[in-house]
């Protein structure tokens, strides 16, 4: 695997070197010693290595009698939807006082663990980048939300958990959201995966139709459905060649699938991709090769489908509806699952992306236990439901009060798969190995931190039960920037005095993550590029967004410049 000059460390050297400031010893975890992680992770290694490593033998000899029962190594369903609260899925007494219902999930929880405290990244895109490269999304440039049209993407030099999955033999595929960017590097089966039918945006762009225009939505992507505009000057600054749906193989062309603006080819992108995801299982079993999916729904459109005019909740806002939509899907993959006889041999695990959409999205999104949502460092905007079930392997009805983080799931399918050999040593890996978690339940997590980031800069973080809001501390005196999260869950009353205790501990934690940075540089921003190239079936509208639309030598800049240039971070990119 190629490695860039920036990411290239000292390995185990830099480690000690860094302990010994810390005034910690490194000692072994039972991972692959070469995996470079957070610095705060050594702290508990050398506190718990010992424990770690006796827990990852017995594991090891769990997972190879696994493979021995069934002849492959054990498949992995990750499916993950946006801007969900805790509490929304899970527990049916909170769903009987919000008008809808989730049966399916309900039995997963009652069947495998109901994760309490599953940390994402506060928004869409960045969360989506933690979960397929195992880092915080700060390191890889991709920490604020992308919109049509970006220019951008996820660097081809990203490790994902696909290629790492690959290369033991596993058969992935990506269908649904994906969300990192729109360069043609950036592409779902550019990245590793084996098959590939996914969105490079948001649920933005459903609205971005005629229809929508028309009854006043949206202002500016048809100026030919009302009258003219005589000051309107430039015809490049609006986009029209957005995309939907693209879809292609590893090594093969790129197409695009159902080209917009017809809503209801928007609504049909979930359909299409609930079908690809069964008809992937069934050729997988076919082949007896385990299989690595990732199903991210798009949920819905922000745009109502005119093929139904009714609601399936009492609910009837956008998040229950699309709630119940996927616990139908849910309970529809259990039975096909039953039906291959391969349950038994199948990780699946459902979660949120982020808290609800409360500030300035639909309606119907509500904080249900914790303060704040989609964008939020507070735990409303972080902490997001997620359950996980295998059956005979997970034991049932378990509720996990133990801090994981999205990004630990690429260590634990790592690990689940036999790949951990093929995780990159040649830059900080945030996400640490859950296998005891899952397998061995409550109390077993190997990690109790977490840094919370809103685009570039670092906001909170967490450590055990305590929190500290970074973003809001000044210089000199400290404020009430402290909480416990055990007596003040929705960190309504920041504290100084009582946990001043805390204030030096959260300051050499700080220390120890940044010194790391220093030593594995980030990404400042996704990687510049083209928007929506190498398409086989290109319309005339998509090739407009990478061509001039008038004669540029009398630019005083070029193109290139522009498209390298660092784009500054604003709040309103969240």
């Amino acid at each position: 695997m190629p490695k860039r000059p920036e990411y290239i460390g000292q390995g185990r050297l830099v480690v000690s070197a860094l302990a010994l400031t810390c005034g910690f010893a490194v000692s072994a975890t039972g991972q692959s010693a070469d995996i470079i992680h957070d610095a705060e992770h050594y702290v508990l290694a050398a506190q718990h290595g010992d424990k770690w490593a006796m827990e990852d033998a017995d594991i090891q000899e769990k997972l190879a009698a696994l493979e021995a029962k069934h002849g492959t190594k054990p498949n992995i369903i990750h499916i993950m939807w946006d801007d969900t609260a805790v509490g929304e899925i899970g527990i049916p007494e909170i769903q009987s006082v919000r008008g809808f219902e989730t049966p399916n999930f309900n039995q997963m929880a009652d069947e495998g663990i109901n994760f309490m405290r599953m940390y994402t990244e506060p928004a869409c895109t960045p969360t989506r980048a933690a979960f397929q490269t195992g880092r915080y999304a700060v390191r890889s440039g991709m920490h604020t939300v992308s919109f049509p049209v970006e220019y951008s993407g996820i660097d081809a030099d990203e490790v994902m958990i696909a290629e790492v999955l690959s290369d033991v033999g596993y058969k992935t595929a990506f269908f649904g959201k994906w969300h990192l960017g729109d360069t043609e590097e950036s592409y779902a089966h550019n990245q590793g995966y084996d098959e590939a039918f996914f969105t490079p945006y948001n649920q933005v762009p459903s609205m971005w139709t005629p229809q929508a225009e028309v009854g006043n939505v949206i202002t500016g992507l048809y100026p030919d459905l009302y009258g003219e505009d005589r000051y309107a000057m430039d015809d490049s600054w609006q986009p029209n060649g957005y995309v939907w749906t693209l879809e292609g193989t590893k090594g093969g062309e790129t197409n695009e699938w159902g080209p917009p603006p017809d809503i209801t080819n928007f609504w049909d992108v979930e359909t299409e991709a609930q079908q690809r995801t069964l008809a992937f299982i069934d050729k997988s079993v076919e082949a007896n090769e385990p299989f690595f999916i990732a199903y991210h729904p798009i949920s819905t459109a922000f745009m109502p489908d005119p093929r139904s005019s009714t609601k399936l909740t009492a609910n009837k806002n956008i998040l229950a509806e699309a709630l119940v939509k996927i616990d139908a899907f849910v309970g529809d993959l259990f039975v096909h699952l039953d039906e291959r006889g391969i349950s038994d041999n199948t990780l699946v695990i459902v979660m949120a992306d982020n808290g609800p959409f409360t500030h300035f999205g639909p309606r119907g999104m509500v904080e249900t236990l914790y303060t704040g949502g989609k964008g939020d460092f507070s735990e409303g905007g972080v902490r997001v439901p997620a359950i996980a079930k295998w059956e005979g392997v997970i034991a049932p009805d378990q509720i996990v009060g133990d801090i994981l983080h999205v990004s630990d799931l690429f260590t634990t399918f790592a690990r689940i798969g036999g790949a951990m050999d093929g995780i990159p040593t040649d830059r900080v890996i945030d996400g640490v190995d859950q296998t005891s978690l899952f397998m061995n339940g409550d109390g077993f997590s190997r990690r109790d931190y977490v840094m919370i980031y809103q685009g570039p800069n670092l906001a909170a973080g967490v450590k055990g039960r305590f929190k500290r809001d970074w973003k809001n501390a000044t210089q000199g005196l400290s404020l009430d920037e402290f909480y416990d999260l055990y007596t003040d869950p929705r960190e309504a009353n920041g504290e100084m005095i009582e946990q001043f205790h805390v204030k030096s501990m959260f300051n050499r934690q700080r220390a120890r993550h940044e010194l790391w940075m220093e030593q594995y540089p980030n990404r400042p921003d996704a990687t510049p590029g083209p928007a929506l190239t190498g398409i086989a079936n290109e319309r005339p509208e998509t090739r407009k967004l990478y061509t001039a639309p008038a004669d540029l030598e009398g630019l005083p800049f070029t193109p290139e410049q522009v498209g390298n240039f660092p784009i500054p971070f604003r709040a309103s990119d969240m």
